[in-house]
């Protein structure tokens, strides 16, 4: 195993694309077909991420390439943070919190907030 990062890489496949078996990438950095065809031994390409968006499935799917991904990775956490966002909007929390650190709750005249209670919302 070996980590590669590369800034020229026209000059970097060059050297290495004959070694290359494995490409690991995300949501922004993944296989187009350029790439996977630069690579002859490329085995598996590998996305740390919930998306395929960036690797192209048609071309590993025709070289017989492995495709990996992580789906339902953040599944929970982003319903997760979607509560703390709603809560956080409803109860002005960062509003609360720079009013706080301002000094200017010793004046008392921050407006009340909304409850969450009896809303209904959806995700």
């Amino acid at each position: 195993f070996r980590f590669w990062n590369f800034l020229q890489k026209k000059e970097f496949l060059k050297l290495h694309s004959h070694s290359i078996r494995a490409v690991v990438g995300n949501a922004t950095i993944g296989a187009n077909a350029e790439l996977i065809d630069s690579l002859p031994k490329l085995e598996i390409v590998s996305s740390y991420s919930v998306g395929l968006d960036k690797i192209d499935l048609v071309k590993c799917k025709h070289r017989g390439i492995r495709v990996t991904y992580t789906p339902d990775l953040i599944t929970d956490d982003a319903a997760d943070l979607a509560i703390a966002l709603i809560l956080a909007t409803l109860r002005k929390i960062c509003e609360c919190d720079r009013y706080v650190r301002s000094g200017l709750w010793k004046n008392g005249d921050f407006k009340l907030t909304t409850k969450f209670s009896g809303k209904s919302v959806g995700i």
